[in-house]
C-alpha cells in the first residue's frame, strides 16, 4: 500500500476511534482527576493513545503478511503493544511500579532478543563494536525511552507534537535511505499523531494516558532499533529526533536523583511544565517544541545521514543547548507553583 495511503488512513482511523474512546471513557467514568501537581483544572477523558497502539498493530501484521518485515522483526516489534496493553490496565487500575517496571524489562528484552545482536555505534574515531554490551543497553534504552515519553506528556498536545514530529522525519529519511518498511510504520504513526492532535490539541479532548505514552515512547524505540538494523539511520539520529524530551527529562532526573528523591514518583517539575505555568498556556509551549525540533534538531538530524562519521558530534551541538535551556527554565527545581492549564473542557 503508497505510504500517502498509510498515513492518510492510520489519521481518519485515529481521529474517529479516539472519539469513540472520548464517549466511552466519558460513560464508565474513566478520567485523570486533577491534583495538585496536574496541569487541568477538570476531569478529562484518558486512554486516547489505545486508537494509536491499535493501528500500530494493525501496521505490523499487514507488513508482516507483505513480507516487508521479517518473522523476527515483527515479534520485537509487538513488544510495543504489549507496553500500551500494560499502559491500558495502569490507566484503568493504577500498577504500582514493582510490576510495571519488570514487565517493561521484560517486554524490553523480548524486542531485543528478537531483533538479534544491536551493530556497532561509532563514537567520532571510536567504535563500540557489537556485543551483548550494546544489547544490554539497548534493553536500558527502550525501558527508559518508554518512561521518558511518559514523563514527557504532561501538557495538553506535547506527546502527539513529538511524535508527529520524530514519525515525519523519520518517514523522510527512511525514504531517502530506501528502508520501505521502516518508511510504512513511520507513515502510520504520523497519521495516527495527527489523527489523535484532533482531540488533544489544547485545549485536550482527551489524554493519551500510559496505554499512549509508553506505547509511543517504546514503538519510537523499535523504529530506531529497526533502522540500526537496515542500515538506514544511526542512533545519533534518533537522540537528535528526540532530543527536546531527551533533554527535559534527563536535566529533570538528574537533578531529582541529586536530591534523594523517587525519580518514578508523579511531580510537576519538568521545564516544559514550568514554562506552560509561567506563560499560562499549554499551546505556546508545544508549538515552541514543535519549533525546535523543525527548525533546530531535525536539520543536525539530516545531517547525521550525510555525514555519520559527525554523528557524535552534532549530536552534542544539538542537545547541549536543550539541557542548558532546560536547566535554565528550572527542570527538577522545585518550588514554582500554581497551574497552567488553560483548560475549559467539562467531562
Amino acid at each position: 500500500m503508497p505510504t500517502l495511503s498509510l498515513l492518510l488512513g492510520a489519521f481518519v482511523f485515529v481521529a474517529l476511534l479516539t472519539g469513540l474512546v472520548r464517549r466511552f471513557a466519558l460513560r464508565e467514568q474513566i478520567l485523570d482527576i486533577p491534583v495538585l501537581r496536574s496541569a487541568h483544572t477538570t476531569p478529562v477523558p484518558v486512554g486516547g493513545g489505545i486508537a494509536i497502539a491499535l493501528i500500530y498493530l494493525f501496521a505490523v501484521l499487514a507488513l508482516f503478511a507483505q513480507g516487508r518485515l521479517a518473522a523476527n522483526e515483527c515479534l520485537a516489534a509487538l513488544g510495543a503493544v504489549f507496553i500500551g496493553g500494560l499502559g491500558f490496565v495502569d490507566d484503568w487500575r493504577h500498577l504500582d511500579v514493582s510490576w510495571r517496571l519488570p514487565l517493561q524489562l521484560l517486554a524490553a528484552i523480548w524486542s531485543v532478543a528478537w531483533l538479534g545482536t544491536v551493530p556497532q555505534i561509532h563514537f567520532a574515531s571510536w567504535v563500540l563494536p557489537s556485543s551483548w554490551i550494546l544489547n544490554a543497553l539497548a534493553v536500558i534504552a527502550l525501558v527508559w525511552l518508554l518512561n521518558l515519553y511518559n514523563f514527557m506528556d504532561g501538557i495538553d498536545g506535547i506527546a502527539g507534537a513529538e511524535l508527529v514530529c520524530v514519525t515525519a522525519m523519520s518517514l523522510l529519511l527512511a525514504i531517502k535511505a530506501d528502508d520501505v518498511a521502516l518508511a510504512q510504520l513511520s507513515a502510520v504513526l504520523l497519521g495516527a499523531g495527527l489523527g489523535f492532535l484532533v482531540w488533544n490539541w489544547p485545549p485536550a479532548r482527551i489524554f493519551m494516558g500510559d496505554v499512549g505514552s509508553g506505547f509511543s515512547g517504546f514503538a519510537l524505540g523499535i523504529l530506531a532499533l529497526l533502522s540500526l538494523q537496515h542500515g538506514s539511520m544511526q542512533v545519533w539520529t534518533w537522540v537528535l529526533l528526540l532530543g527536546v524530551f531527551i533533554a527535559d527529562a534527563s536535566v529533570t532526573l538528574v537533578r531529582r536523583f541529586v536530591r534523594g528523591e523517587k525519580w518514578y514518583e508523579g511531580h510537576s517539575l519538568h521545564a516544559y511544565q514550568h514554562a506552560a505555568r509561567r506563560y499560562k498556556s499549554h499551546a505556546k509551549v508545544t508549538i515552541i517544541v514543535i519549533l525546535i525540533n523543525l527548525f533546530w534538531l531535525a536539520p543536525l538530524a539530516w545531517m547525521t545521514t550525510v555525514a555519520p562519521e559527525w554523528g557524535m558530534y552534532l549530536t552534542l551541538v544539538g542537545v547541549v543547548p536543550l539541557m542548558v535551556l532546560a536547566a535554565k527554565n528550572a527542570a527538577g527545581v522545585p518550588g514554582i507553583a500554581g497551574r497552567s492549564s488553560t483548560q475549559t473542557e467539562t467531562a
